[in-house]
């Protein structure tokens, strides 16, 4: 916008306002104010084919979703103070996580590597944008990976790093609006500590047969403890969107 014409709705969702009609419908439950403890509102994403699979058995996943999950994927980006992915994306995928196909700010890029396993030649550590990786605070090494800042949390009780301390430590630096880009085990432990406001998944028309599944979370005994919500449906041609209102629920909470 040069402002010699009338602001677009992607426009007025940049300027943090909820414009009429389908990506005010989509887009508006992101820019929600937060309402956790943790002080963020979070957003998680999956692309998965018919088959709930987010990659093939070696780990290609790129790209499952057409360009419209794309560009959706970018749109989340920009509205989102921090992008969060887990060490498993960053080693299969090598991503950028910018906005490039979008207008709108890039987000502070956040890697998740409990036992830093990751080295300094990723796309993410090497370009010089804001980039945060946590790690476990007992775990050795220096203040930055390449051009990233190092930051270390305690490990939780359970093993790896606590979502909620994650998210409590991004709103102390004023990063409230999360997205949770993946991967399947990252969305998944954010989802199982009910952590997840939304949950956007995309549906591909694709059959892969095997592969990596889209979510790993606690067994439930019965179909009637499993986790039930509402969503909603969006065309994102050739795939189809689930906006999913989670509210922070946890699967098998009600138990």
């Amino acid at each position: 916008m040069d402002g010699s014409g009338p602001a677009s709705d992607w426009d007025i969702l940049l300027a943090g306002r909820v414009p009429a009609g389908p990506l005010g419908a989509l887009f508006g439950p992101v820019l929600v104010p937060p309402a956790a403890a943790h002080g963020c509102r979070v957003i998680g994403r999956l692309a998965q084919t018919l088959d709930g699979r987010i990659a093939t058995d070696g780990g290609s996943s790129q790209w499952i979703g057409g360009d419209g999950d794309l560009l959706h994927t970018h749109r989340l980006r920009a509205l989102s103070d921090a992008v969060v992915v887990g060490a498993g994306t960053v080693r299969h995928d090598d991503p950028r996580l910018t906005t490039r196909l979008c207008p709108g700010p890039n987000p502070l890029r956040v890697v998740i590597d409990t036992d830093r396993r990751l080295g300094a030649d990723y796309q993410l550590f090497r370009d010089g944008l804001p980039t945060l990786l946590f790690c476990a605070a007992d775990v050795p090494g220096p203040a930055r990976l390449g051009a990233a800042e190092v930051l270390g949390l305690a490990r939780a009780p359970q093993g790896g790093l606590a979502p909620a301390a994650i998210l409590a430590a991004l709103a102390a630096r004023g990063r409230t609006r999360i997205f949770v880009e993946g991967g399947g085990l990252t969305v998944s432990r954010f989802l199982a500590a009910g952590c997840l406001d939304r949950l956007h998944v995309t549906v591909a028309p694709v059959l892969l047969g095997s592969g990596i599944p889209a979510f790993t979370l606690p067994p439930v005994a019965r179909i009637a403890d499993g986790l039930r919500f509402a969503w909603t449906v969006h065309p994102l041609d050739p795939d189809v969107l689930f906006d999913i209102a989670l509210d922070q629920a946890r699967p098998g909470a009600a138990a």
